[in-house]
């Protein structure tokens, strides 16, 4: 819950930093440049991905761009956030199964008081055109247990469509790369309790066709992740009979 000392959110005339996370397989990401919201002020391209056609940027957007070189230990999308400069911080991946025309929708949440706002396509208006049976099971079991180790209601844990005021960037302790695009930030957000809205989002079919994500190992690693996050007090939810010895 946030604080009566809690700066009070930017307001709608605060910029915002778009940082792309391109990877291997993805085509050139400039095909985003003709969705960018009028308040995307700047768009940081990180990572190994095709060789960018050098088209114009619209007027007043910057564009950025960091090589794999430029990221320590491979850590992709962190590289690009810290490097952004705008009041608020989108994340998203090159491949367009993420849309920019979304963002306007993640902005006014945060515009409106959240700390953390990330995508769902799994609440009304949400949907995946590409989501396995395998990997949806590992979800749902997984989202079972982030709901009784943090006692929030979130219905996506995977999706890498978020967006957050750059002052909790060092709050949410950006590490390595090592789990999906976009989950090890929300298991950051909920471990320090910041207010956390989700938006239906639209999972589209990616440029390079049907994703082959790992699920077996992005599951066991997002686990992992959860439980080290968890709240000292997060095993009381498993027993309420603890609640009351505790109480």
């Amino acid at each position: 819950m946030r604080r009566a000392t809690d700066r009070a959110p930017a307001g709608p005339e605060a910029t915002a930093s778009l940082v792309v996370a391109v990877r291997p397989g993805d085509r050139d990401p400039e095909w985003m440049f003709d969705r960018l919201p009028p308040a995307v002020r700047e768009v940081v391209l990180v990572g190994a991905g095709p060789a960018v056609s050098g088209r114009a940027a619209p007027t007043g957007v910057a564009v950025r761009r960091l090589g794999r070189w430029d990221c320590a230990g491979g850590d992709v999308p962190h590289a690009g956030l810290l490097a952004a400069t705008g009041d608020r911080l989108v994340l998203m991946g090159a491949d367009g199964s993420m849309s920019p025309r979304e963002i306007p929708h993640y902005l006014h949440y945060l515009d409106s008081g959240f700390d953390f706002v990330k995508g769902s396509r799994f609440i009304a208006g949400g949907d995946s055109a590409d989501y396995p049976l395998l990997r949806r099971c590992g979800h749902r079991a997984l989202l079972r247990l982030a709901r009784q180790l943090y006692g929030q209601r979130l219905t996506d844990l995977w999706f890498g469509f978020c967006a957050f005021r750059r002052e909790f960037l060092g709050l949410l302790d950006l590490r390595a790369d090592r789990v999906e695009l976009g989950a090890e930030l929300v298991t950051h957000a909920l471990h320090y309790g910041l207010r956390v809205a989700e938006v239906p989002s639209l999972e589209l079919p990616s440029h390079h066709g049907p994703s082959h994500p790992r699920t077996v190992r992005d599951g066991s690693r997002i686990f992992g992740t959860l439980l080290d996050e968890r709240p000292h007090n997060a095993l009381l939810r498993f027993r309420p009979a603890l609640r009351i010895r505790a109480g």
